[in-house]
């Protein structure tokens, strides 16, 4: 009897379990890139699947573009520019991605002179977000896409005047 109980216990907690595990899977829209031009030489083609979510129109994606870099206590940024392009005929955009990786930085002096890594990026841009197309991005090959999903914090509130 006791061991009934404790299979029975066990198998309400694994539903448990596995109810909850299916409640963070994620849903995406079928991928479908295939209308997208080809990278260029020296370039790569990266993009981004957003799950689908409730209430997309609050949400916004922002976006790094950049590589892992030894840095001092200076504030670093790599030059270059990323233009928003249509595919022809199809109304999608992408985003290209202008840039030889030089980065610029301030010139303080550091005391310590000690280095870290750090993610050192072009300047970040915000998007909407849409889970129905995928972000695409045309980048050379030494650097990369990060992103994250912007939430609304709460409720919209009112500004005051004098």
């Amino acid at each position: 009897m006791k061991f009934i109980k404790i299979a029975l216990t066990s198998l309400v907690i694994m539903t448990g379990v596995s109810l909850s595990a299916q409640k963070k899977i994620e849903k995406f829209e079928k991928l479908e890139i295939e209308m997208f031009p080809k990278a260029k030489e020296g370039y790569k083609q990266v993009y981004i699947q957003l799950p689908i979510a409730k209430n997309e129109n609050d949400l916004k994606v922002e976006y790094f573009v950049g590589a892992d870099r030894m840095v001092d206590c200076n504030q670093q940024s790599i030059m270059g520019s990323i233009k928003k392009k249509d595919v022809e005929g199809w109304g999608y955009s992408y985003f290209d991605v202008d840039s030889k990786g030089e980065s610029m930085t301030t010139l303080m002096g550091c005391p310590d002179q000690k280095k870290t890594k750090k993610f050192v990026t072009l300047q970040p841009e915000i998007t909407r977000y849409n889970s129905r197309l995928p972000l695409v991005f045309y980048i050379p090959k030494d650097l990369e896409v990060r992103y994250r999903i912007l939430k609304p914090e709460s409720d919209l509130k009112k500004a005051t005047h004098k």
